[in-house]
């Protein structure tokens, strides 16, 4: 049996569940495998298939998506948690989870759902994530939410470290199921925020390139990538540029993943940790690249952000986005009667809730699908071309 650290997180030792369940019901799992099962098996997972990545609702079937990206970083975390003696499933599980509060459209629907919001709270996506999985997923009789641990449910409130002044999906999530929100996370939450940012540091430029916003002339700006290319060049003369780019992309992951590796074994051994409330209890992220890969990784973000994020054929989908999760949330505050009736008929009479009501409706909407009730609600809308 693989040996785990004492620092990692066990079943064992978890703070268990807000509702008392039946053990041993649905075959031999641990607590944190079933997480991960309850995870994948819920409908806000299903929907990250039709959910934007990088590219809105893209007619290629070659992009990534929220879903396929999702996968990717759990790959990504497993393999990481394993080298460091950590919890698997519960890093697998807090990977797969981690955008499944994003709305359609993503970082352009979030937008727009914040202003729409922004004088009954505001939406969070990653607030969102708590209050699907803990309020708006409903498969079991006895209570709402997936009933995830609370190692779970902490691990995604704050993978990005410790937060004092949470918005109010997080904070109703923390009233409900108290998650020590100003401390630090285990490690494996740290390891999976750091295996969504290896992933869509690299898969980006692989869809990127695919998609034709980015040239491989432009990318050789970006020291990190040069060198890596000039390696695989070098290495497969004369293979077709296609391969080249592929192999380029497997070694800079697997360049970055074991950096990490190397340089969190180096802070938790500095560190003096020795349980799991010593890593929560550290001041400090423990699971991180080493200085020299944190300032490349920095160089490269910058290098996406100026050239692919916020090239114009991507700002004028995002403007379309925001039109349509805009325009769906102002007809639907003018008339519920226009929503489903399911979501009609548990409207809340008062605000905050009735706005926040309406935004959870929109949020769990895919791009295609939000596409669709603009168009039946609204009217026509004009999509940038690839849309």
């Amino acid at each position: 049996m693989r040996s785990i650290a004492p620092w990692a997180c066990t079943p064992a030792d978890s703070r268990g569940r807000l509702y008392a369940e039946q053990g041993g019901i649905r075959g031999p799992r641990d607590a944190f495998q079933r997480d991960r099962d309850r995870i994948i098996h819920s409908i806000a997972f299903r929907r990250l298939r039709s959910k934007t990545q990088v590219f809105m609702a893209p007619d290629g079937d070659h992009f990534r998506v929220r879903l396929t990206h999702s996968l990717e970083v759990a790959q990504i975390g497993r393999t990481v948690a394993r080298a460091l003696g950590l919890n698997e499933d519960l890093t697998e599980a807090l990977c797969l989870a981690h955008d499944i509060g994003h709305p359609p459209f993503g970082h352009a629907g979030e937008r727009a759902l914040e202003e729409a919001l922004a004088g009954q709270g505001g939406f969070d996506h990653n607030g969102h994530t708590l209050r699907t999985l803990t309020v708006l997923e409903r498969p079991y009789p006895g209570w709402d939410g997936l009933n995830l641990t609370w190692d779970m449910l902490e691990g995604l409130a704050k993978h990005n470290g410790p937060i004092h002044e949470p918005q109010w999906a997080l904070a109703e999530a923390d009233r409900q199921f108290p998650l020590d929100l100003t401390s630090w996370p285990s490690l494996e939450a740290q390891v999976a925020a750091i295996a969504d940012d290896i992933a869509y540091d690299n898969h980006d430029i692989d869809d990127g390139l695919r998609a034709g916003l980015l040239t491989l002339d432009q990318l050789m700006e970006v020291p990190m990538v040069a060198e890596g290319w000039r390696t695989v060049e070098s290495s497969y003369p004369g293979t077709d540029r296609k391969r080249l780019i592929g192999e380029m992309v497997r070694s800079q992951i697997g360049t970055m993943a074991n950096d990490l590796i190397a340089a969190t074994r180096v802070r938790v051994a500095d560190s003096g940790v020795q349980s799991i409330g010593d890593v929560r209890a550290a001041g400090r992220c423990l699971a991180h690249f080493s200085d020299v890969m944190r300032e490349a990784e920095r160089g490269l973000k910058a290098f996406m952000y100026a050239n692919l994020y916020h090239h114009p054929d991507q700002i004028a989908a995002a403007d379309a986005a925001h039109q349509i999760v805009a325009g769906l949330f102002a007809a639907y505050a003018a008339d519920p009667g226009l929503m489903p009736a399911e979501w009609r008929e548990a409207l809340p009479a008062d605000a905050p809730w009735r706005s926040r009501h309406i935004a959870d409706f929109i949020a769990g909407m895919t791009d295609r699908y939000a596409i669709k009730r603009y168009r039946e609600v609204i009217g026509p809308i004009d999509l940038p071309e690839g849309f």
